[in-house]
């Protein structure tokens, strides 16, 4: 899930697990892959949402990171002393491709959430990025909490954020916040994203990736569930999940009025 990357609330937008990319692209899944790597090192010391999830993950024994993307957090774990159980799980191929060259000793696997298998296996699941904002029905949405609750070993968390609608984040994603970059092979870029709210709570994005002439060379589209916080938490319920921490920011605050995020921590009840 390393496609789109409109920055905002915990610095990253991730998603090709319910996208695609217009046919004729000139940028390939590898090399957006890999641009995606340039633009979002995980960096605990620099990124409070990558701070977060990072202590969490080192204080589990094991871990499973559900739309892993590149790898980006299992790896930066696994450097910094982690010694137990690893594994990451997402169905991008090329991002997965890049994951396990970046380390060996981690369990990649390609699927989706709602394919896991596992039962009663890991003490902390995660879902970073806002991945959990592509399970855009309802019915995507209860069949990865249930097999995130089964892999799960009793009293097990589950450490995801999404972004708080009210904050209606997607009207700053505008072509007139256009980045400029250079790619892992030194290639200048423009990115710019355009949003619009398609029905309520759902939003199209699409992501735009040109050379420095403006050419476009790839748009990737994804689609984005907005929840309010009673609907997220009568999701949760249901799948058999209760609420252990609930922060409006990456620092611990309240959710307000002017919260921009549901940052989560539920626990398998």
């Amino acid at each position: 899930m390393a496609a789109l990357r409109v920055s905002g609330g915990g610095r990253k937008f991730t998603g090709r697990q319910a996208g695609r990319a217009d046919t004729g692209a000139m940028y390939s899944d590898e090399e957006v892959a890999a641009l995606y790597d340039v633009l979002n090192p995980w960096d605990p010391e620099v990124w409070p949402a990558d701070g977060f999830h990072s202590r969490l993950v080192m204080g589990a024994g094991a871990v499973l990171d559900v739309g892993c993307g590149t790898g980006a957090l299992l790896g930066w774990a696994r450097e910094n002393g982690h010694g137990g159980r690893l594994a990451g799980v997402d169905p991008d191929r090329a991002a997965l491709a890049r994951a396990r060259a970046r380390r060996g000793d981690v369990e990649w696997v390609e699927g989706v959430a709602a394919g896991l298998g596992w039962t009663a296996e890991f003490e902390l699941a995660t879902m970073t990025s806002h991945a959990f904002q592509c399970l855009v029905t309802d019915e995507e949405i209860r069949a990865s909490l249930a097999a995130i609750r089964a892999a799960l070993r009793p009293g097990g968390r589950f450490a995801f954020e999404t972004r708080h609608p009210q904050a209606r984040a997607w009207e700053g994603w505008t072509p007139a916040a256009v980045s400029e970059v250079r790619d892992g092979a030194g290639r200048a870029l423009r990115v710019w994203y355009e949003a619009a709210e398609v029905e309520e709570g759902v939003v199209s994005v699409a992501e735009t990736t040109a050379d420095a002439e403006g050419t476009v060379l790839r748009v990737d589209r994804q689609r984005l569930r907005f929840l309010s916080e009673a609907r997220l938490d009568g999701f949760l319920a249901e799948a058999g999940f209760e609420v252990a921490e609930r922060y409006g920011d990456w620092v611990g605050g309240p959710v307000t009025a002017a919260s921009g995020e549901l940052v989560t921590v539920a626990r398998r009840a």
